[in-house]
């Protein structure tokens, strides 16, 4: 069967932020696709509208839409798997997605009008996330803790932290699988061992098949 791969960008990236992972997970047999999209200006109704067109799209030929989604783009992809029904089979990666809710997306909303227009249509689901996961998918999360981003500047971060998101609050009720790795926030995006989690993940709907020596700490 053939597996697609859906890529989506976090806030304030476009789809040229996720190359080198694309070219990672072609390497693991996927056929890669990036979904580029206004994270700011573009309302929310409108990138989902057309990331269920995307995965209709591409399950013509009965093929599975996986969707692995960074920061933001994993809230979105939770979002639009939760709410359609009629969408092809896959699997969901949330690479450092704030899944609870963004402590550092409270702050900057805290800033007034200008912390909210940093943050666009999108606030409210940085800002609250989800109670729980409920939808038909498995859903798998990677959470990076190198504290090193512009969100430990700008905002206080508990406990273990990617520099912008806290380990905690990628922790969201009923996923199939957590691990964590020594990645920044962006650095999630680069890194070898996230690429090989993720299609281990979306192959085998968990992080953890392999001898323990083989892998990054998880937790």
């Amino acid at each position: 069967m053939i597996e697609h791969v859906i890529l989506l960008h976090g806030l304030w990236m476009r789809g040229f932020a996720l190359a080198m992972l694309h070219r990672r997970m072609m390497e693991a047999g996927f056929r890669v696709h990036r979904f580029d999209y206004l994270s700011v200006a573009n309302t929310q109704e409108r990138i989902l509208e057309r990331l269920r067109g995307r995965m209709v799209e591409l399950a013509e030929a009965g093929s599975a839409v996986h969707l692995v989604g960074h920061s933001l783009g994993g809230l979105l992809a939770l979002q639009v798997c939760h709410d359609a029904l009629d969408l092809p089979p896959g699997r969901v990666v949330c690479l450092g997605s704030p899944l609870l809710g963004s402590a550092a997306a409270r702050e900057f909303s805290g800033l007034g009008r200008s912390g909210e227009a940093l943050l666009g249509h999108n606030r409210d689901l940085l800002e609250k996330g989800f109670e729980c996961w409920d939808g038909p998918r498995q859903v798998g999360v990677i959470a990076g803790r190198s504290p090193i981003g512009l969100g430990a500047v700008l905002a206080h971060i508990e406990g273990e932290h990617d520099g912008t998101v806290a380990v905690s609050e990628t922790r969201l009720p009923g996923l199939a699988d957590h691990c964590v790795v020594d990645a920044s926030h962006t650095g999630l995006l680069f890194s070898a061992d996230v690429a090989r989690l993720t299609a281990r993940f979306l192959r085998e709907g968990r992080f953890v098949v392999a001898a323990p020596d083989e892998l990054p700490a998880t937790g």
